[in-house]
């Protein structure tokens, strides 16, 4: 397995590890949780998500260009600009026919991929230090939620993991 590979499937379990822990935080609907009641967890879920997203484009990244060091930045669509056109065209044709459907934009008439990143590009910034000021509150997160899986699972058929056989003794 070259080092690429590697480093991308490293960078992909990441996101995954990200978002299956954002998806055991508690419905932030619940009544009985004081904590979430008392503001706890304003800004967690949001900004835990926009990284998982990060790390996601940057194993696709790391894929696309046999390269292990990805792109230095937080801004979600300056990652996907970064990624080869016929990535970036096979996310957005998956998109719209797996996400868009269920997330309709009410704004955007040929609502792509783009679009969402767009929207959410500076999320992981915004939300973790939301303490520092005024920004934008707007998070859809099952839009995103359903992006971000769909980026996954899009990833994670680039590559087949085999068990290794043990070496004989």
């Amino acid at each position: 397995m070259s080092a690429r590979l590697t480093t991308a499937i490293k960078i992909g379990n990441a996101a995954r590890a990200i978002l299956s822990k954002t998806r055991t935080f508690p419905d932030q609907g619940l009544e009985g949780n004081s904590d979430l009641r008392q503001g706890h967890h304003v800004g967690v879920e949001p900004m835990l998500l926009a990284l998982s997203m990060e790390l996601a484009l940057k194993a696709w990244f790391v894929f696309d260009y046999d390269n292990p060091k990805v792109a230095i930045s937080h801004d979600l669509v300056k990652l996907f600009g970064k990624l080869k056109p016929e990535s970036q065209e096979r996310l957005d044709i998956e998109f719209k026919k797996s996400v868009a459907p269920y997330y309709p934009s009410g704004i955007h008439v040929d609502y792509g991929i783009r679009d969402i990143l767009y929207q959410h590009k500076d999320a992981f910034v915004d939300w973790r230090y939301l303490h520092e000021g005024p920004k934008s509150m707007s998070f859809e997160l099952g839009a995103f939620e359903a992006t971000l899986e769909m980026v996954l699972v899009e990833f994670e058929k680039l590559y087949v993991v085999e068990p290794m056989a043990s070496l004989p003794r």
